[in-house]
């Protein structure tokens, strides 16, 4: 079977391949998430050219469309894989710089209070009262707790910013894509 070319309509960058690890094709991988779910339990993955590289008929060659992961693991503070038909060192540095891409529908579930920050942007924000705040544009991760990066509807309004816990977040509702916070619109 031919592998496809495309990425899927669903797939997320989820990291970017490191420099080769070891000489048996193993190279090192630098997850954007933590924890790496994603990358971790996908078999397949999808590669792009890193964005630095100018398009180059020999670069689009050497960056293989998809790869079927054989082993990942935990290794330091990154992550190490290997793949099927990257079998030594030079090949698995032909990929460093690579952008990886996983379909969405391969990521692992999640616990009824745990989200995926790709699901909560396009969200609608409303207050309890039902009044629109605006929509999820981002999350910032600021270590003890993540923050909704919301654009409001009206034009030149200025981004709000709200924390992403309980106190604030009453409930969230990814299918529906509507999240209620307890926080004014003047605020």
């Amino acid at each position: 079977m031919e592998p496809p070319t495309a990425l899927p309509a669903d797939a997320l960058e989820v990291g970017r391949i490191g420099e080769a690890w070891g000489l048996q094709g193993w190279f090192k991988v630098q997850p954007y998430a933590d924890p790496p779910n994603a990358l971790l339990s996908a078999r397949e993955w999808f590669l792009q050219p890193p964005a630095s590289r100018a398009p180059a008929r020999e670069t689009a060659k050497a960056v293989p469309a998809r790869l079927e992961i054989t082993a990942v693991r935990e290794h330091g503070d990154g992550i190490v894989a290997s793949a099927r038909g990257v079998a030594d060192r030079n090949a698995s540095e032909a990929l460093r710089g690579a952008r990886i891409f996983v379909s969405r529908g391969r990521f692992p579930s999640v616990d009824a209070d745990e989200f995926y920050w790709a699901d909560l942007i396009g969200c609608a924000v409303v207050d309890r009262e039902g009044t629109p705040l605006g929509s999820v544009i981002g999350l910032l991760d600021t270590g003890p707790q993540s923050v909704l990066r919301i654009q409001p509807a009206e034009a030149g309004a200025e981004e709000r910013l709200i924390p992403f816990v309980a106190a604030y977040v009453d409930s969230v509702d990814v299918a529906g894509k509507r999240i209620v916070v307890n926080w004014g619109a003047d605020y």
